[in-house]
């Protein structure tokens, strides 16, 4: 199973962790979203937009058995094992250990986001610890450094199949992702309106932009999530 949900959407592969991208999204066109720089050279380099965190660290999971970690894991319900506050309806967890790396998986599904440095040998993330709220801002006001990875070229294979998932070999890439939300569907018989908000599915259109060494294109595909 892909990480990246924007894979995951154009393989027709949608699950909870896509749904959980769209709950904050209502009708509208949402521009400059999934923001993601990759750059290979001695490394590899990516920098994204705030959407990738969750999927980075995964990506850093799969690479090693532990990493360390560090920073802020926001929650709508307790998770097991971590030691917090609640604040806003959210429960925030500060961690600062080295962690199995099977257990951020399980950090990971069942937060909201998980805004967490993490480190390894060949591995380096840097996350920002405040989320932006949805907007239509023009891409200069967008933080595409929001999340920012360094790891050792010997894991490009990874990178490539998850992240360029359909794009030609190259050395610089970018993607810029808009949202054309159309339709919501809510959930038949549901009366809890918290509870509507989140199973509400969204439908329309995705487009993605991509840039690799300086050739340009786009494909677009249906959204359902």
């Amino acid at each position: 199973m892909s990480i990246f949900f924007i894979k995951k959407l154009f393989q027709k592969e949608v699950d909870d962790a896509v749904h959980k991208q769209f709950v904050r999204f209502s009708k509208g066109v949402f521009e400059n979203k999934a923001v993601i720089n990759v750059k290979r050279n001695g490394n590899i380099k990516i920098s994204s937009t705030y959407e990738l965190a969750n999927e980075l660290l995964l990506i850093a999971a799969s690479l090693t058995p532990k990493l360390h970690v560090t920073g802020l894991v926001l929650s709508k319900t307790a998770i097991d094992g971590l030691k917090g506050s609640q604040k806003s309806r959210l429960f925030n967890y500060n961690l600062d250990e080295e962690i199995d790396s099977k257990k951020i998986a399980d950090i990971v599904s069942n937060s909201f986001f998980s805004l967490l440095d993490c480190s390894a040998n060949g591995i380096e993330l840097k996350v920002k610890k405040k989320l932006p709220r949805p907007s239509s801002k023009g891409i200069n006001k967008v933080n595409d450094k929001f999340c920012v990875m360094i790891l050792d070229i010997k894991y490009w294979p990874k990178i490539k199949d998850e992240f360029l998932f359909d794009l030609p070999d190259g050395k610089k890439y970018r993607m810029i992702h808009k949202y054309e939300i159309k339709d919501i569907v809510l959930p038949k018989g549901e009366k809890d309106f918290e509870k509507i908000r989140i199973m509400a599915k969204k439908k329309g259109k995705l487009t993605r932009a991509s840039e690799v060494d300086g050739k340009q294109s786009v494909q677009e595909i249906d959204l359902e999530a």
